[in-house]
């Protein structure tokens, strides 16, 4: 399997898709023999779309070929973070308040999971509004994992 240099791919990426709107969620070299390049997308304002997906790869693709850091064939594939994306941070916790979220979080020696909806989000951690209107506070140091909840 190749190793790809990863960290100056994203850094050859990153300013051309900051300045059409786009941010990199992740970037993965995958497949049974490595040879797939992986960019999951994100924007600041709604979701990525399908033809958000094609924007990038028209982009991407030649500019990683002039860049040449890449020497072997290779797959690309442009995709969204999904609709149940995984929050990763403090500001993607903010940017979906009111969103249906669950999140897997410590209680002692318990690991419970809470599925509501975001209701807020501060330095010290975050509200979710459960099922039952019920409000559970919870410390950034509590939480395992959180990811949205795509709705029906």
């Amino acid at each position: 399997m190749p190793t790809w240099p990863m960290a100056e791919i994203q850094q050859l990426l990153e300013p051309t898709l900051s300045h059409m709107g786009y941010s990199i969620y992740a970037l993965e070299q995958l497949g049974k023999s490595g040879r797939t390049l992986r960019i999951a997308i994100d924007k600041r304002e709604g979701f990525v779309s399908l033809e958000d997906c094609e924007r990038v790869s028209h982009v991407a693709g030649p500019l990683l070929e002039q860049a040449d850091l890449i020497t072997d064939s290779y797959t690309l594939e442009v995709s969204s973070p999904g609709a149940e994306r995984p929050l990763r941070d403090q500001a993607e916790y903010e940017r979906f308040v009111g969103r249906r979220v669950n999140v897997r979080y410590r209680a002692g020696q318990t690991e419970v999971a809470l599925e509501g909806v975001l209701a807020g989000v501060e330095d010290a951690g975050i509200t979710v509004r459960g099922r039952r209107d019920e409000v559970t506070h919870l410390t950034w140091t509590d939480i395992i994992a959180g990811r949205l909840v795509a709705s029906l």
